[in-house]
């Protein structure tokens, strides 16, 4: 994952004017960043009214008693804590100004880090959840309870906000004498007492092994035995599952393999024209690992047929004349699950 935030050029920033050096000329690859950002908005309106919708159906269905709602319920919390710092990083992108205090600077960065990492982490588990409760449903029945379910997810919440310490400290305002512009992100020159540059690598790898390579292996291993399992159990919708287990992790490879990749390609000094091909790059793959914050709860909850008839139901009570169309679906859904040979 990224480490700073926005990729303005300030490697020779100085908070003395006299010895300040006229830095690397950033206003083009600025320009694609603030243009691509006005997607922000639209994927923080998408995740609201997406993740609203799973918190109705929770609450209106079902019962917090179970381990896949628990879980669910705190990746819908940490997904709308991350997607509510976009339309702030979205303004800041657009105006290459922070004009919402340096207070906010460090809430806004606090709250990204934080919906960023417990995100990461939350999907992780409900994967390895799920993975559990298909591959070992019998004997892993009583481990699966509430307790352990509490216990995941402040161990959760818990490293995601010690890793957020690295962020809390560096993220802050500062002015640039050339342009008087106010920025928010991670301050580029030192810290009295703390190695700052021994800091950004350290913060750097922890998201690398921590959100990224550790989660992309539980996912895939965790998919893969499902997938195993299933094919094995010999169900009539068995190639329907491993299609849509191939789909997710699918999803999974697409949204954030190019952005870590461009991350570790170079992480550290670099020429002017080699910082403007990476922060092309990251403008683009940082929104589609964005894009996979918004509907993954989404995709999680739907992909489940007890809530494809919640959501019917509930669409079906405030919009009355759709009972003909739902129902017609069903009976043909019934109808072809009839047809079908098992194998």
């Amino acid at each position: 994952m990224e480490t700073t935030t926005y990729d303005y050029d300030y490697d020779n920033y100085s908070d003395d004017p006299a010895t300040l050096v006229a830095p690397c000329n950033r206003d083009v690859d600025n320009y694609v960043g603030a243009q691509l950002s006005v997607l922000y908005y639209f994927m923080f309106l998408f995740s609201l009214f997406g993740n609203g919708l799973v918190l109705t159906i929770i609450y209106r269905f079902e019962k917090m008693t179970t381990v896949t709602n628990i879980l669910l319920l705190n990746l819908v919390m940490s997904s709308l804590i991350f997607m509510s710092s976009l339309p702030f990083l979205g303004v800041y992108m657009q105006l290459s100004n922070w004009i919402f205090g340096k207070v906010m600077c460090k809430i806004v960065g606090t709250v990204y880090y934080l919906g960023f990492y417990s995100s990461v982490l939350f999907l992780t588990l409900l994967t390895f959840d799920r993975h559990l409760a298909v591959v070992y449903s019998l004997s892993t029945s009583r481990i699966r309870n509430q307790s352990y379910a509490f216990v995941s997810c402040f161990v959760v919440w818990l490293i995601s906000s010690l890793a957020c310490i690295k962020p809390i400290i560096l993220h802050t305002t500062f002015s640039n004498y050339i342009n008087n512009n106010t920025y928010c992100q991670e301050y580029p020159g030192d810290y009295p007492s703390i190695d700052v540059s021994q800091l950004r690598i350290s913060g750097f790898y922890l998201q690398l092994l921590l959100f990224f390579l550790f989660p992309l292996t539980i996912i895939v291993y965790s998919y893969i035995r499902i997938a195993i399992t299933v094919i094995s159990s010999k169900l009539v919708t068995r190639f329907k599952t491993v299609k849509l287990v191939f789909i997710i992790v699918l999803l999974f490879f697409i949204c954030w393999t190019p952005f870590n990749i461009v991350l570790l390609i170079h992480n550290g000094s670099a020429n002017c024209e080699q910082a403007q091909r990476r922060s092309y790059a990251l403008h683009i793959t940082r929104n589609f690992a964005y894009i996979y914050f918004c509907i993954s709860p989404i995709f999680y909850t739907f992909v489940g047929k007890k809530f494809q008839t919640y959501f019917q139901q509930l669409i079906m009570k405030h919009f009355p004349q759709l009972k003909k169309y739902f129902r017609s679906s069903q009976y043909s859904q019934t109808n072809t699950s009839t047809k079908s040979t098992p194998y």
